[in-house]
């Protein structure tokens, strides 16, 4: 299947997107004709999954991009727990008001946006799956969510017949913790897709660094993407894509050109031998 036309899974959800999806925490302050020119290109590439949150302040920019011009894009976002506001009433409320700020009636995919301290995933699982039972959303899953905790919402929810979709964390090139936590292994293991915020390290990946060890991943980035005429940010998106097929990374953008630039990593790929080049390389600075 040609990179283009591929799809992945979230989880057993029955939902399949494009490889790359989109991140929308800085759409609140950006110029709002050009996000509207970004969302178009979106959804015009596929099946992008879009992804909001409450505490970003950006659902209503994108449901004004969904009323404008509905189609066929992949919309998440995430309820914002935290004590007191962590019971299943609360999180179908919450939940309510995303989805009036987004114009939807249904999300598609409905994220607990963090784990809370000393207070058992229970409540949580069981707000999902109402959820879920309501119509009001697709498919659930849990963002910042160590292994542990993942493995007894994804058990509690698979009581009630309700898979786990997604666990959203922070992964790159420069911070590899999922590799060696536990969380791309029990995302393997109970195929789960693992949602990669943070895929460019925050823009670390694509300008000049002063650290050594990074510099030195930088020069081999650029050198991949030099024999592929693509950019830094493509290579680097690319590895992740390789790195296991339940990744999908949603770099942000606030341009159709930035979108584009996302998309076109997704007509080519690397060599095995490109593959071992980065790893190596980024071994020496992750986290």
């Amino acid at each position: 299947m040609p990179a283009s036309l591929e799809r992945r899974s979230l989880g057993r959800s029955g939902i399949h997107v494009l490889p790359l999806g989109i991140g929308t925490n800085k759409w609140r302050r950006a110029d709002r004709q050009a996000i509207l020119d970004t969302y178009r290109t979106v959804n015009d590439a596929g099946p992008c999954m879009i992804d909001t949150a409450e505490i970003y302040f950006s659902e209503r920019v994108v449901g004004d991009c969904l009323r404008t011009s509905p189609g066929g894009a992949v919309i998440a976002t995430k309820f914002l727990p935290f004590p007191g506001r962590s019971s299943p009433r609360r999180m179908m409320s919450g939940l309510d008001g995303s989805l009036a700020r987004l114009g939807l009636a249904t999300i598609d995919l409905y994220y607990v946006h963090f784990p809370l301290p000393l207070r058992d995933v229970g409540g949580f699982a069981e707000g999902l799956v109402e959820a879920v039972k309501s119509g009001k959303a697709r498919a659930v899953g849990v963002a910042n969510f160590g292994v542990d905790q993942m493995r007894r919402i994804a058990d509690h929810l698979a009581r009630r017949g309700v898979p786990l979709a997604a666990n959203q964390v922070h992964y790159s090139l420069l911070h590899r913790a999922a590799e060696t936590n536990g969380v791309l292994d029990a995302c393997r293991e109970l195929d789960v897709a693992l949602v990669a915020y943070f895929p460019l390290a925050s823009g670390r990946l694509t300008r000049p660094s002063h650290d050594v060890q990074t510099k030195a991943l930088l020069t081999c980035l650029a050198d991949v993407a030099r024999a592929h005429h693509a950019s830094i940010s493509e290579v680097t998106l690319n590895w992740l894509l390789a790195r296991d097929p339940h990744v999908i990374p949603i770099p942000g953008a606030t341009t159709p050109q930035h979108a584009k630039q996302n998309f076109d990593t997704l007509n080519w790929r690397l060599s095995e031998s490109e593959f071992d080049a980065i790893d190596r390389a980024s071994a020496k600075s992750a986290t």
